[in-house]
């Protein structure tokens, strides 16, 4: 049986819980509307299904960001009239301009607040359209409105939280343990020098970004799940520093000899063995034999710097384990780093932006050249899909499967809403002629693959159908609002085809310049949040350069690797100003310069001529740290020096063999 059809057909308890919440939280709103006698009840009952969510914290933080942005929304539907009542092309305009603002805000936002941006671009067309031949109902119209997509949260708040409520914070919990197997797999693979480099830290990245977007969702469920989104925060924290120091003793246990890593290798299977199955007490022993093997005379300098780091390595496995057990016990520490940074891209957020601006007004102008009378539904349905999808990258994709729900939708609206219901009477036959389909809908809204056919099913059924107190039957304008919904959603997913974001490179240099500004930024950035704050943006950009690297063209196709390095020279200097503020005798002065010549060579980027550009400050900084002592830490910074510069160096080659080759 196919999978779309065994959703429906056959399907699982979680989706058929889900699927009786949805319902019976859209019965109640509806119900409440229709019997407190609100003008359009079948608002309460979409809204109920658009914050539909299958965890409830998720419902809960989404509900308040729904009702945040419908306040905004509403606000400015009632600004927008007040000063363009007389000139609705000008009102058009001013509602382009704030949908393209609000997509593009929710763009920047990653956060599940940024949902508020998007009620707050498309409640302003919802209330000001159908005001637009009658300026003085705005505000009765925005009241109405605001009432009945609250009542819907409300109620879809109530029955998820009271029926079969899933937890986020437990989810996060099994989420925080396959992150971490996943960080300690790749750390050994690391380790080895395992050929599977760009797999495994993708894949502990994407692990790492997914259990941090749900974090924000636990914050909303009492105090056990306030506890485990900040142990989280120190797990992500511990398994980004992890994650740094096993690239950082593979770098550096690549400038051993063949005798020196001969040598070695006992330490390094001792080390792989600890991480298969790690303990703290095993750990803990491990990290005095390398510390006191680190400082045996009969090594060298660089097989002393690469114990050392074992070490390091060792303690941070320690750490991270503590962690994990921190999130499962749902026990916060005292002091936690702060949350995961992301990386912003104005200019893309301005090209959404433009994409939702121009349907918008591209339908407007139609509207305005044809006199169509239904047009206010069509333009109301293209600001909803723009500030939904515009912002992905496939909403051409997501935009087509909204339009085959509304296909979906209208033969089964047509025949609820035009044949069953006029045969009916009562609130519970209304009931059980709605339900049935939306039943079906909300099993497929609890599956990734269906969710935005099924999502659109559900919402273009109750509009066509429209239940409310004093029914209205009538062919005519079920056929009007049809083709509205049609050409609404085809203008948008028109402009999604038109105005894309397909252009690896042009991203890549884009992804390339944002990090180098991150990485001058990196050199003053408060230590206690600087790994949380350049791991996370780096997460994300090593994420988007994996998704295009294999569709780059050969000669730009090094983008991928100038990530890495990119990434390399962040964690050594992480590592670096790590070392140098554990020390017990301050470089002080020299430090400080020598950061301050690092930021200058960052923001000039690699290039062939600034491969020497390193040399002069780390001579310098070399010889004060020599004269501080020669504690572990000191010659931990010593190493990390050194790495910093090889690093850079080979990065300027390697610009140069990508030039030659392009």
């Amino acid at each position: 049986m196919r999978d779309s059809l065994r959703a429906f057909l056959a399907p699982d308890i979680p989706a058929l819980q889900f699927a009786i919440k949805t319902l019976l939280g859209g019965g109640l709103a509806l119900w409440c509307a229709m019997r407190f006698g609100l003008e359009q009840p079948q608002w309460a009952l979409m809204t109920a299904f658009i914050v539909a969510q299958p965890l409830s914290g998720m419902v809960i933080q989404k509900g308040m960001a729904r009702l945040l942005g419908t306040f905004v929304g509403t606000a400015m539907s009632v600004v927008f009239m007040g000063m363009f009542a007389q000139a609705p092309w000008l009102f058009l305009l001013a509602l382009g301009a704030w949908l393209g603002l609000c997509t593009a805000s929710s763009t920047l936002l990653r956060s599940a607040w940024s949902y508020s941006f998007v009620l707050a671009g498309y409640t302003v067309a919802i209330i000001g359209l159908p005001a637009i031949a009658h300026p003085l109902t705005v505000f009765d119209q925005a009241v109405a409105r605001c009432t009945e997509i609250s009542l819907g949260i409300i109620c879809a708040t109530f029955t998820s939280a009271l029926l079969w409520p899933q937890r986020v914070e437990r989810q996060l919990a099994r989420q925080a343990k396959d992150a971490w197997e996943f960080g300690i797999q790749t750390a050994r693979s690391a380790l080895k020098g395992g050929r599977q480099e760009r797999q495994g830290l993708v894949g502990v990245l994407g692990r790492i970004v997914a259990v941090d977007a749900q974090r924000e969702h636990a914050w909303f469920e009492g105090n056990r799940g306030r506890q485990r989104a900040v142990a989280l925060r120190v797990l992500s924290h511990d398994l980004l520093s992890l994650l740094r120091l096993a690239r950082g003793v593979a770098r550096q246990w690549r400038q051993l000899s063949e005798d020196e890593v001969h040598q070695l290798a006992p330490r390094l299977s001792q080390v792989d063995q600890a991480l298969a199955d790690p303990n703290s007490q095993r750990l803990a022993e491990l990290l005095d034999q390398l510390i006191e093997a680190s400082a045996s005379e009969d090594l060298s300098a660089v097989q002393q710097y690469c114990l050392a780091r074992l070490a390091v390595l060792v303690r941070q496995a320690g750490a991270a384990l503590g962690s994990l057990q921190a999130v499962e016990r749902g026990q916060a520490p005292g002091v936690a780093p702060s949350a995961l940074s992301w990386h912003r891209d104005l200019q893309t957020a301005t090209i959404y932006g433009l994409r939702s601006a121009l349907a918008f007004l591209a339908l407007s102008a139609f509207w305005l050249a044809t006199g169509w009378t239904a047009a206010a539904g069509a333009l109301t349905l293209t600001c909803v899909v723009c500030s939904l999808f515009a912002s992905r990258e496939n909403a051409d994709q997501i935009g087509f499967m909204f339009l085959r729900g509304i296909f979906y939708a209208l033969p089964v609206a047509f025949f609820v809403g035009q044949v069953l219901l006029p045969q009916l009477s009562g609130f519970p036959m209304l009931c059980l002629a709605l339900g049935t389909p939306l039943f079906f809908g909300a099993l497929g809204m609890a599956k990734p693959a269906l969710g935005a056919t099924a999502t659109s099913f559900c919402l273009h059924f109750i509009v066509l159908c429209a239940p409310q107190n004093a029914m209205r039957y009538d062919v005519a304008f079920f056929l009007n609002e049809a083709i509205a919904m049609v050409l609404g959603v085809g203008f948008a997913v028109l402009a999604f085809r038109l105005i894309v974001v397909r252009n690896p490179a042009w991203l890549s240099r884009r992804l390339l310049k944002a990090t180098l500004v991150d990485l001058s930024r990196l050199t003053r950035q408060p230590l206690a949040s600087a790994e949380n704050w350049f791991g996370g943006r780096m997460a994300d950009r090593i994420l988007q350069l994996a998704r295009h690297a294999p569709v780059l063209p050969e000669p730009v196709r090094s983008h991928w690797a100038d990530g890495l390095a990119s990434l390399d020279l962040g964690d050594e200097l992480l590592h670096l100003r790590r070392c140098l503020a554990a020390g017990d005798k301050p470089v002080g002065r020299s430090e400080q310069q020598f950061l301050r010549r690092l930021e200058k060579v960052f923001l000039q980027g690699p290039a062939p001529l600034h491969s020497q550009a390193l040399d002069e400050p780390v001579d310098e900084l070399l010889k004060a740290l020599r004269a501080a002592g020669s504690s572990i830490d000191r010659r931990l910074a010593q190493a990390a020096v050194l790495q910093l510069q090889h690093s850079w160096r080979q990065w300027c080659e390697q610009q140069e063999a990508s030039h030659e080759l392009a």
